[in-house]
């Protein structure tokens, strides 16, 4: 059965032991570890007594975010680096990591060898996301070098985000397809067309969340299935575990579990 797990992001302006514990308590798989300002998120050890805790961790989420860009290390390069010795230490299968940004001109020019070399020497798989451009006035920017579709590059593990395909444009199913065998990790999450990242509740938008699950349990897929939704607005508690509830009964649902 494919595995089911929870971002911390998810969970955001709570931290990540809030992930944990709901992730535990819900019937999640385990957790992706969203690595930013949470001081839990940058704390291996911490976060392996999370994970005997309550509930593995299935992929670290590099520091990747603009809001991210001097945790661990102000160089790109040596963030992914620590990423990857942390998935090492904590047991995860996986890094999720974005395309260099356009003003990381070096991170940029030696990126792919650097993801084919951590992968040689770690045996982790280093799944490059799919992004999208910020749009404004009618232009459309990408802040990605060399574009937001990590396709465009080439790499062997890749991460589908069906919020960014909402964002961007781009039919989800397609970009599955070109991604191919490479498609490591997928981002549950839905969006309406938007141009911004809404990470909805999957079955909330109009992505193809539910076809995309289905074609997953049809190809042999052997990555992980991880729910990144934002519960931010809500109110309670029990509101965001109920958002989360439901975003694993959809998953359940459309992966046969």
């Amino acid at each position: 059965m494919i595995r089911v797990g929870l971002s911390t992001a998810s969970v955001w302006p709570r931290t990540a032991s809030t992930a944990f514990t709901l992730a535990a308590d819900l019937g999640y798989d385990g957790v992706e570890v969203m690595v930013w300002a949470d001081p839990l998120s940058q704390d291996v050890p911490a976060l392996a007594r999370q994970s005997h805790r309550r509930a593995p961790v299935l992929a670290v989420h590099a520091p990747c975010l603009l809001v991210s860009q001097r945790i661990w290390s102000p160089d790109p390069d040596v963030r992914l680096r620590r990423a990857v010795e942390a998935a090492q230490d904590l047991g995860a299968p996986t890094v999720v990591v974005h395309p260099p940004f356009r003003w990381q001109r070096r991170y940029a020019d030696g990126f792919a060898d650097l993801v084919a070399e951590l992968e040689d020497g770690s045996g982790i798989a280093v799944a490059v996301e799919n992004m999208f451009p910020v749009r404004k006035g009618g232009v459309e920017v990408s802040a990605f070098r060399p574009s937001i579709d990590p396709t465009d590059v080439g790499h062997r593990n890749y991460t589908l985000d069906l919020s960014h395909t909402s964002a961007a444009h781009v039919d989800a199913m397609a970009l599955a397809d070109r991604m191919g065998a490479g498609l490591r990790h997928v981002h549950l999450a839905d969006g309406t067309g938007l141009p911004k990242d809404e990470h909805l509740v999957p079955g909330r938008g109009d992505q193809p969340c539910a076809a995309l699950c289905e074609r997953l349990v049809g190809s042999g897929f052997t990555g992980q299935v991880v729910v990144e939704v934002s519960t931010r607005r809500a109110k309670t508690s029990g509101e965001r575990e109920a958002d989360l509830a439901e975003a694993l009964r959809f998953a359940r649902a459309h992966l046969g579990g």
